[in-house]
């Protein structure tokens, strides 16, 4: 009886931190969500991209890598990389998944060069958006964030994509460069390790 209890309580902890970054995480797509505008009447540009997306790729940047002055960085080189190979961009769609690789990859080489003697540096205003959405988080919400900072990279990565960027598995897979089936498993892994982090930071 008693091991058939370990799996369950193993269950029951990693939908518990599953619930918790969903809730934070969606909260803030939320927020940072554009307002709705009416459609461009032509083709898009690269001015409608920056306009409609900008706001949420520096939040997904700043959970990545902690610090907004840095995600700007981030998200402005992925936007000049995007001018210099729209051409070859088939549509928007292809713009956007260029340009959340392109911030990902940015991320990563941030975190490798600030690998020694890293520390968390909690996210501050780099604009009246990024403020508020940061003001209106609960105290359970900022424990979540805080918690996900303290991840490896690849394991926030994926958890960031999947309940910030909302994107599936194959998405996932193309923004970072791992199989479907990596993402899985490291999704499970981060979870746990979330959860761990939850409870050491009210310990």
């Amino acid at each position: 009886m008693h091991g058939s209890a370990e799996p369950m309580r193993h269950r029951n902890t990693t939908r518990s931190a599953q619930s918790s970054v969903e809730q934070t995480l969606s909260h803030l797509r939320t927020l940072d969500a554009p307002a709705p505008k009416a459609q461009p009447s032509g083709p898009l540009t690269l001015e409608d991209l920056y306009r409609q997306h900008r706001m949420r790729l520096v939040r997904l940047a700043i959970l990545l890598v902690d610090e907004p002055a840095t995600a700007e960085d981030v998200v402005q080189e992925a936007f000049t990389g995007l001018h210099r190979n729209w051409g070859k961009l088939r549509d928007a769609a292809a713009a956007v998944g260029y340009l959340r690789t392109a911030v990902v990859n940015g991320s990563r080489s941030v975190l490798r060069r600030r690998k020694t003697a890293r520390e968390y540096v909690p996210p501050h205003a780099v604009n009246a958006r990024s403020a508020e959405s940061l003001a209106m988080l609960s105290t359970e919400h900022q424990a979540v964030v805080n918690a996900l900072s303290k991840l490896p990279p690849r394991q926030r990565e994926v958890l960031v994509l999947r309940y910030y960027g909302g994107l599936s598995e194959a998405e996932i897979s193309e923004a970072a460069g791992i199989s479907k089936g990596t993402v899985k498993s490291t999704a499970s892994r981060a979870l746990e390790a979330l959860q761990r982090a939850m409870h050491d930071g009210r310990g």
